[in-house]
């Protein structure tokens, strides 16, 4: 009698602990793509990184088609491009800004940003291969984390990497124009306290003067950050447009 109340009691808390979780789980990318500069820029161009997974399938892609991001000017023409290696959003305005009020101690700053809720869970610990990312992903190296970089120890793992940007603009020389992209995969969800697990990346460039060409971003990652002791889930399909 003593073995079954046992047994039953297992199993009712192990119903209990995936329950919570299953009802809890929430999944969700938040995008963003910051663009500053010291001086009016002019005849611009911008063919930037969206983050896609390997197979080509993005969170955002559909944010962008639909003119749902948060922060788009209005006199910039935004129109999406799959390289097949990559994912790109082409960026063309006049001028960036149209007011041309900018100076070195006061520069121009937008920020486009999206928050997209996943259909399933994502994957924090293998983004390179799994999630979404900036494309192509070039040189990877595993560095050290920043310290505090996750609540919770031993789980962190970082790494440098680099992909590319295509910019094309008249400047004055000493502009300095400033382009970076951030991308979190975040679950989150509760069994008696909260839990967490999630994967950062961000790639940036800095050019300086008018620019005509190609230009390297350098790219950081977290991934790994959180708890990943979890009752499993079944997987549910994503569509990502």
């Amino acid at each position: 009698m003593m073995i079954f109340l046992i047994f039953a009691s297992v199993v009712s808390y192990n119903g209990f602990v995936e329950k919570a979780y299953r009802d809890s789980l929430s999944s969700t990318y938040t995008y963003s793509c910051t663009i500053t500069t010291s001086s009016t820029l002019s005849n611009v161009t911008f063919f930037i990184p969206v983050p896609a997974d390997p197979s080509g399938n993005s969170p955002v892609v559909a944010r962008f088609s639909d003119q749902d991001i948060t922060g788009l000017p209005g006199d910039w023409t935004v129109t999406l491009y799959d390289t097949g290696k990559a994912t790109l959003v082409k960026i063309t305005a006049p001028e960036i800004p149209p007011s041309g009020n900018t100076r070195q101690d006061m520069p121009f700053t937008a920020t486009l940003s999206s928050q997209i809720p996943a259909e399933n869970m994502i994957d924090t610990r293998d983004p390179v291969n799994n999630s979404a990312m900036f494309h192509p992903v070039q040189g990877l190296r595993q560095v050290s984390c920043p310290i505090g970089s996750s609540p919770v120890q031993g789980t962190a793992r970082c790494y440098q990497y680099q992909t590319s940007l295509y910019a094309d603009f008249e400047a004055l020389p000493d502009a300095s124009v400033n382009i970076t992209s951030v991308l979190t995969g975040n679950n989150r969800w509760k069994i008696f306290d909260n839990g967490f697990s999630e994967y950062r990346t961000r790639v940036t460039v800095v050019m300086t003067g008018a620019n005509h060409g190609w230009s390297v971003m350098e790219g950081e990652l977290e991934r790994s950050l959180g708890i990943y002791y979890l009752p499993a889930v079944p997987e549910k399909s994503i569509e990502w447009r």
